[in-house]
């Protein structure tokens, strides 16, 4: 049976099966296990390793179920490569098969698989993203246990080389990244990828204060309904958009569904603003500069966590005075460089982008700081540029030489221009309804759940044209370029904005129009020829940049504030980073809108100190206003790459 991987919130899972749409697999309890190792010889595969399961104690007592894999045959101390997870480690060795290890497992490591604290059978209270701990008494966090659990690996597994590398992604990025607060001195490399950093302001639950409604509830259903298992919430309507929509009021999910029972959901209610709970948690508090070699890893299209990974290489980027900090991204949704990466969705790339990652730079990476081979050739930042699908090498991310801040601007008619709109007075604006009972999809009807089926990895890519003319959606699209445009940086929304209601969100999203007559230089191979593959990429609307910005916190973030009804107000917010290419013969599009449902929750448009507590009689339509004049310009700001410069090929 051909092994496929699905993905996980947070996570990719190690082991499913085709066809099986089943979570990570559910390893028994051994609660009365030794803490000495106990050696079964694995059944399955190449039977390459020999399996051992142990409960590694804590520096307070607590037994960590462990999984250690170490190869049969080794004659040379190898190093150990080491991943936290709250998902379920491997109960054999099928996790060799998934594809994203081949190049590592030819390398030779010992590989270690590690639950966290209350989740299957490692003991201890389970806290979704336990904060680090504090001078205030707290003993313990993933860092300390990642510290112990490296120490007895040291200990007592034999023919190692004293060195140790950690890598995940998503959850176990974000462990691996904890890991760096307080190292083991053994840990000498690491590669956090696609890690969050920041829950409140653009992470996994919320972006920019806005409650992820449809990720945060099925993920706390996910992990929480079950110890023992990864669980999936049971919907009772084939369309998630009508089930939520259904729901009503968020205060509906604890009456029907989690009674209380549920204590990441209890945290949402109890935290709606960016408090100490959500400080606490955000590694700009903690992480203060590069101890450890350490390989940040993002993909531009990924659904789940794109802030933290620049983010994280942002803050140990100020004190790197090793240069021992690096960045990659590449044309991937979370954990796609497991991939082929020769596609996503129907957007072509040109070349296995995921097997060039995987063969060119992580298994090199680890091969060099753990064995001690090859050279380390990587440069600051190494991106893959879309548009141009080629492998660019920058000095400094986000580059500043050669770049030139430029917004294009809103204009009468739907129009997009680099010009500065001229028009005067209060009437330059353009204007739609918003109406909390008729939200706008967030992608193409009927919206499946979360983590069933693959519209979710890839929905970052899907043609907008299904919203485009919508009445509650605003678009503006520039000339034919008759040159390519390059983008190499931070994109900012700067949006003008009023609203007849006291809170509104507002979506911005930066799009790539492709030509009617759109010819692809290079096509997707899946099991169709390029000739049926063609038509669906005519007119294209590709979203390259995409954020929300919830009102209330246009001053801070701790503290909201309503919004003044009918008063023109400057939204001026990140889009994140980015490097593509608007091909010459395309379009730039930007849309703005007010609701993207049920992937954020929906913003009642009247102030309430907690949306979560919100009654329905405060969900209430609202008349936007997003201006285009002379003195409230509205636009988007984009670093444009001169002609003149241009960033190295990768080779």
């Amino acid at each position: 049976m051909k092994r496929i991987v699905r993905w996980y919130p947070l996570l990719i899972p190690l082991v499913s099966c085709a066809g099986s749409e089943r979570s990570a697999p559910t390893v028994s309890a051994h609660a009365d296990a030794p803490h000495r190792a106990t050696d079964t010889a694995t059944q399955s595969g190449a039977q390459r390793f020999t399996h051992k399961e142990v409960m590694i104690p804590m520096r307070d007592g607590v037994r960590l179920q462990t999984a250690v894999f170490v190869p049969n045959g080794a004659v040379a101390p190898l190093p150990f490569l080491f991943t936290r997870t709250p998902y379920g480690i491997p109960p054999d060795e099928r996790w060799t098969e998934t594809g994203r290890y081949h190049e590592l497992i030819a390398d030779g490591y010992i590989f270690v698989f590690q639950n966290l604290r209350g989740r299957f059978a490692s003991e201890g209270q389970w806290v979704m993203q336990r904060p680090p701990r504090t001078t205030s008494g707290d003993t313990i966090d993933e860092s300390t246990d990642a510290y112990d659990t490296i120490e007895w690996l040291l200990a007592n597994v034999p023919n190692h080389n004293a060195r140790v590398g950690m890598y995940g992604v998503s959850y176990s990025g974000w462990t691996t990244t904890m890991a760096l607060l307080e190292p083991h001195p053994a840990l000498k490399a690491t590669s956090p990828q696609g890690s969050p950093a920041d829950m409140f302001v653009g992470d996994d639950f919320h972006h920019n204060g806005a409650f992820r409604l449809s990720y945060g509830f099925e993920y706390a259903a996910l992990v929480e309904m079950a110890k023992e298992r990864n669980t999936n919430f049971e919907f009772d309507r084939y369309d998630t958009y009508e089930w939520y929509l259904a729901l009503g009021t968020l205060s509906h999910a604890n009456e029907r569904y989690f009674h209380g029972r549920i204590p990441s959901w209890n945290n949402f209610v109890q935290h709606p603003n960016r408090d100490t709970f959500w400080r606490d948690q955000a590694f700009e508090t903690h992480l203060r500069d590069t101890k450890v070699p350490n390989l940040n890893v993002v993909g531009w299209w990924d659904q789940e966590d794109f802030y933290g990974p620049f983010k994280i290489y942002q803050l140990l980027e100020a004190k790197d005075d090793k240069h021992l900090n690096y960045l990659v991204a590449g044309p991937w949704n979370h954990g796609g460089w497991f991939s082929k990466g020769d596609h996503l969705g129907p957007i072509a790339f040109g070349s296995e982008t995921g097997t060039h990652f995987r063969t060119n730079v992580h298994a090199p990476w680890f091969a060099y700081w753990l064995h001690g081979k090859g050279e380390q050739k990587l440069p600051e930042a190494l991106m893959f540029q879309t548009g141009s699908n080629q492998w660019k090498s920058y000095d400094v991310w986000p580059p500043k030489n050669g770049i030139e801040q430029r917004k294009i601007y809103f204009h009468a008619d739907g129009k997009l221009s680099f010009e500065r709109p001229q028009a005067d007075g209060s009437m330059a604006y353009d204007d739609y309804v918003s109406d909390p009972a008729n939200p706008v999809p967030y992608r193409q009807r009927p919206i499946g759940p979360t983590y069933s089926g693959p519209e979710w990895t890839k929905w970052l890519v899907a043609d907008q044209r299904f919203v485009d003319r919508r009445p509650d959606v605003l678009s503006w699209q520039s000339d034919v370029l008759t040159d390519d445009v390059v983008v190499t940086g931070e994109v900012i929304a700067d949006v003008f904005a009023s609203t007849s209601g006291t809170d509104s969100d507002w979506i911005v999203k930066l799009i790539d129009v492709h030509p009617d007559d759109y010819k692809p230089e290079i096509s997707r191979n899946e099991g169709h020829s390029s000739k049926d593959s063609e038509p669906t990429l005519k007119g294209y609307q590709l979203m390259i940049a995409c954020e929300v910005f919830r009102g209330r916190f246009r001053n801070s973030f701790e503290k909201p504030q309503p919004i003044p009804r009918n008063r023109t107000i400057e939204y001026k917010f990140s889009l994140r980073d980015h490097d593509h290419v608007f091909k010459k013969g395309h379009k730039i599009m930007v849309q703005v809108q007010s609701t993207w449902f049920p992937l954020i929750d929906r913003n009642p448009q009247t102030y309430v100190d907690n949306i979560f507590l919100a009654k329905a009689e405060h969900y209430k339509k609202a008349e936007q206003r997003i201006f285009r004049s002379k003195s409230s310009a509205s636009g988007i700001i984009l670093p444009v790459r001169s002609e003149s410069s241009t960033p190295r090929k990768a080779p």
